[in-house]
């Protein structure tokens, strides 16, 4: 049979081929493991379609699914897996290595950013992993064929039976933080689960009212007065076992009552450091808060202060001599009435507080910088109402610890209390965090977080209790444990991001609604359970 003339020339289907661009197989796994096909799609809708060349090159989106999807579920969580753990390891080598950057620390750190990098994504991969496990290993473990088998193992079935089974499985994932050096960040992620956990017990009893109805001022700001407390105890007499930063912050708003050296103070005279001053504080207190005698009207007295407090003598010796207390004229030497010193430390520091937090919460707020176009007035009323409740927050709670040093030393007797009123009059200050108890919650929880880090610390070095190898691993994974189980019983328990962390850690997506391509396979997971 002859070829119709008409059809004009044969087509080479090879070439036809050739001019649709496809997936090379070499490339197809470090792209399944790479970009994801909904991912693909707004990739080549806003870069690859915009260039004639890459257009020309790069597969259309329909082929690209094609190629990379799986007909697998399990497959298909797999790739995700691994996929997002890959993300978590490089986010978070290239958000230490910016962070040490721009913190001017960036010296022979490699090694321990990469650790901390491979630890996280390893437990982000083996929680989806063993989640998906323990899930289909229950949903088979119902099926009918399965009952000999919960017949010979009762106690074993009954647990990988149960509805928190998957949940508790994957915790296990949380013994890859052992990756990571023993130093403070295993101790920081540890406590943070912890209170992380504590939270969410205390969610599902509020959502289960299990302690009944609450009152309205009953909230986070309660963990304060006992935080402030502990830390300024610690703050005063073990700051080896205090967060740095906490006691930069502490002094440079102090507001006076820490003396600097006058300007016109002469050189070659010595004169106490910052640091000093707070020692000396502490061994006025261990010496029972001796009086002050003022070398002013007792120029002639042999030892106006004792010897552990020699290095206050050019704060001290100038004193007012209506002082009577040590601690007063450690204080505010240059004023007699506590009362004054107390309103003076307001007027000089919350301004500079003002403008510390006004320029904080206005960069926190520009991810909600949408809310500022819709409705100006309305968002900027909320932020200066926020700026002004943390700064009287602040301002009151350290102003307040240092003024109750001052009430205490004239009010009760010296051998009472000399050292524990100061944990006292960190409490005190800790109930001006009432002021902000609607808008200050991570500021609560942080100084809970420190506070628990720095008791820790103090109850070791004192010799009160005593540490385990891998202590801070066992509590990672059982907070984990906990956070899984409340997640299960009640998801709004664990709201927020936090609520987000445990459903993108299950494989069920990261959004707020979890409309990711893997929560069709968790569900498929739970109609295959059923």
């Amino acid at each position: 049979m002859s070829p119709d003339p008409s059809a004009g020339p044969p087509v080479d289907p090879s070439a036809s081929k050739r001019t649709r661009p496809v997936v090379h197989p070499v490339s197809l796994n470090p792209l399944r493991y790479t970009v994801s096909p909904k991912e693909y799609a707004l990739l080549h809708s806003y870069l690859l379609s915009r260039s004639s060349i890459l257009r020309r090159r790069a597969p259309s989106i329909k082929r690209y699914e094609d190629a990379v999807e799986s007909k697998s579920i399990g497959s298909q969580y797999n790739v995700s897996a691994v996929r997002d753990a890959l993300r978590v390891l490089l986010g978070c080598q290239a958000g230490l290595t910016a962070w040490e950057v721009i913190s001017g620390m960036l010296s022979a750190r490699g090694r321990k950013r990469k650790t901390i990098s491979l630890s996280l994504s390893l437990v982000l991969l083996l929680h989806r992993l063993l989640y998906r496990f323990f899930t289909l290993l229950r949903a088979n473990l119902l099926l009918p064929s399965s009952s000999p088998f919960r017949r010979r193992n009762p106690r074993l079935s009954s647990f990988l039976t149960s509805t928190s089974a998957p949940a508790v499985g994957a915790s296990i994932s949380g013994f890859m933080l052992g990756i990571c050096p023993t130093d403070q960040f295993r101790v920081k992620v540890a406590i943070w689960a912890l209170v992380r956990a504590a939270e969410g017990v205390f969610s599902l009893g509020d959502l289960e009212k299990w302690w009944g109805e609450l009152p309205w001022w009953f909230g986070s700001w309660l963990v304060m007065p006992v935080s402030c407390g502990q830390l300024l105890h610690a703050f005063v007499f073990d700051r080896d076992c205090f967060p740095k930063a906490y006691g930069d912050f502490i002094v440079k708003y102090d507001g006076g009552y820490i003396q600097r050296r006058p300007d016109d103070y002469p050189s070659t005279l010595p004169w106490p450091g910052t640091y000093e001053i707070v020692d000396g504080l502490a061994n006025i207190a261990k010496l029972k808060h001796p009086k002050f005698i003022s070398p002013t009207l007792f120029p002639n007295h042999p030892a106006p202060l004792p010897p552990p407090l020699t290095s206050l003598a050019p704060i001290v010796s100038p004193a007012h001599p209506v002082l009577t207390s040590l601690s007063c004229a450690t204080l505010h030497p240059a004023d007699p009435s506590c009362l004054r010193a107390y309103v003076t430390y307001y007027i000089r520091t919350l301004p500079a507080l003002v403008r510390f937090f006004t320029v904080v919460l206005a960069v926190f707020s520009l991810p909600r910088y949408m809310a500022f176009l819709q409705k100006p007035s309305e968002a900027t009323a909320t932020l200066v109402s926020n700026v002004v409740k943390l700064s009287l927050f602040v301002g009151g709670a350290v102003g307040t610890s240092f003024a109750s040093i001052c009430l205490f030393a004239n009010v009760l007797p010296t051998a009472f209390l000399p050292t524990r009123r100061y944990f006292l009059s960190g409490f005190l200050g800790g109930l001006f965090s009432l002021l902000s108890f609607s808008s200050g919650r991570g500021q609560f929880l942080y100084t809970l977080r420190e506070s628990i880090d720095s008791c820790w610390k103090v109850g070791k070095k004192h010799g009160w209790w005593r540490g385990i190898k891998g202590g801070d691993i066992l509590v990672f994974v059982a907070s984990l444990m906990v956070m899984n189980a409340v997640y299960d019983m009640r998801r709004d328990a664990m709201a927020g991001v936090m609520g987000r962390v445990l459903q993108g850690a299950r494989g069920k997506g990261w959004g707020r609604e979890g409309k990711d391509a893997i929560k069709s396979v968790s569900q498929e997971m739970d109609r295959k359970e059923k």
